[in-house]
C-alpha cells in the first residue's frame, strides 16, 4: 500500500529534526533524543495512506476513529460522531460525491473531542455537500489538543465520495448529519476508515454514485 505524508508532517519533522541537530552539537547527542522522537511522530501522524473506496450509493466515514455517538439531531436527521486519537490518520475525505455547497468555520471552545458537548460547543469548521439528491453536513470539529482546522475546498467544487478535503491537527472529531434517506448502519463502538468504512446507505437506490 502506498503511503504519503501530509507536506505539513514534513516540514514539522525538519524543524524538529533541525532543532535536534543543534542541541546535539551544543550539548550532546543524549539531548537531542526527545526532538528526534517528536520528529518521528509527525512523520508518523501525519501519514496519508491509500483507501480502497467503494462503489455504490453510501456514505463513508469523513475520519478514522472510533464511532461514539449514533442519535437522532432532529426531526429526519441523524447525527454520526467520529472520535480521533492522536494515533488516528487525521486526512479527512468527503462523505459522498457532489459538490460543495457551503463552508462555514465556527470558533468556540475546546473541548475533549470524545465528549458529547463538542458537537455544538467545540470550534469546527461546517462542510454541507450535495449530490445525487441528497445533502449531507460534515463538521470537523477541534479537540483539546486540535488548534488548527484544514479544509482545501471551497464551495462549488466538485468532491468524489471519499476524495481527501483536508485535516485536522491532533486530536479532534467529526459529526456527519444523515437525513431520512439514509439508513445508518454503523453503531457506537465502531472502528471506522477514513474513505473505506460505510456509515450509510442510501434507501431505495441501487446504482453507484
Amino acid at each position: 500500500m502506498d503511503l504519503v505524508i501530509v507536506i505539513d508532517g514534513i516540514y514539522y519533522a525538519l524543524g524538529l529534526g533541525g532543532a535536534g541537530a543543534i542541541v546535539a552539537w551544543l550539548a550532546g547527542p543524549w539531548y537531542s533524543i526527545p526532538l528526534w522522537i517528536l520528529a518521528l511522530f509527525c512523520l508518523y501522524f501525519f501519514r496519508d495512506p491509500e483507501r480502497a473506496i467503494p462503489a455504490g450509493p453510501v456514505a463513508v466515514s469523513p475520519a478514522d476513529g472510533k464511532v461514539v455517538a449514533v442519535k437522532a439531531e432532529g426531526p429526519g436527521l441523524n447525527r454520526i460522531s467520529v472520535f480521533l486519537n492522536i494515533f488516528d490518520v487525521h486526512v479527512n475525505r468527503a462523505p459522498i460525491g457532489g459538490t460543495i455547497r457551503q463552508v462555514e468555520y465556527k470558533p468556540g471552545r475546546f473541548f475533549v473531542a470524545s465528549r458529547e458537548v463538542c458537537s455544538a460547543e467545540n470550534e469546527q469548521n461546517v462542510v454541507t455537500v450535495s449530490g445525487n439528491g441528497s445533502e449531507v453536513v460534515f463538521k470537523q470539529i477541534a479537540g483539546l489538543i486540535a488548534r488548527r482546522i484544514v479544509f482545501r475546498k471551497k464551495p462549488g467544487d466538485t468532491v468524489r465520495t471519499g476524495e481527501r478535503v483536508g485535516l485536522i491537527k491532533f486530536g479532534s472529531r467529526v459529526d456527519v448529519l444523515l437525513g431520512e434517506e439514509w439508513e445508518i448502519v454503523v453503531s457506537p463502538g465502531m472502528r471506522v476508515s477514513a474513505g473505506s468504512s460505510v456509515l450509510a446507505r442510501r434507501r431505495g437506490q441501487g446504482q453507484p454514485q
